[in-house]
């Protein structure tokens, strides 16, 4: 008899020495989730500009943000991002956003996104933040269902943009009644 995987470790705040793990695994996550024909030069400088150990150490030391982690016996499986004070979309009722939540995708399904999702609304409310919003792409239907199943509920559209090209994003916000 198969015993069951073992519950994923509490998520921790992210360290310095965790930035270059944090940078590859954002590649990895974000050419997985968006590059679906190819790589091109255009998303490729755009991933190897935005996910970078520097841009993530830059991150570690500014207190509107917030990183943790979720790692086991071998490094890091997943991270949540927060952020706080930045411009909301219209239809969010705070200033607070998921910026980031990946989980590297072998490690897909065993509850660690919902441990980093969890470990991280703890840290909005222990901090005062308000009920988060995100933006995910419209046609990423699996991370949709996940947020909605999570108490998240869409309250309109925007455009994720890499230079002059646009994505549309659905936009969805903690229900109030959940947090």
């Amino acid at each position: 008899m198969l015993s069951p995987p073992p519950a994923p470790v509490s998520p921790r705040p992210a360290r310095t020495s965790d930035c270059s793990s944090l940078a590859t695994l954002s590649i990895e996550v974000w050419i997985g989730s968006y590059i679906r024909e190819g790589i091109n030069g255009f998303f490729a400088d755009y991933a190897l500009t935005e996910f970078t150990a520097d841009r993530f150490a830059n991150l570690l030391t500014d207190p509107t943000e917030l990183l943790l982690v979720s790692e086991n016996r071998n490094g890091i499986d997943g991270y949540i991002r927060l952020r706080t004070g930045h411009n909301p979309p219209t239809g969010a009722t705070s200033d607070t956003e998921i910026a980031t939540l990946y989980v590297q995708p072998r490690h897909q399904g065993k509850g660690i996104g919902e441990h980093l999702l969890r470990a991280g609304l703890e840290q909005c409310q222990q901090l005062n933040w308000g009920h988060p919003w995100l933006a995910v792409n419209s046609e990423n239907t699996g991370a949709i269902a996940f947020y909605m199943r999570q108490g998240f509920v869409s309250i309109g559209q925007t455009h994720f943009q890499i230079q002059h090209e646009r994505y549309l994003n659905e936009v969805l916000q903690l229900s109030s009644s959940r947090g």
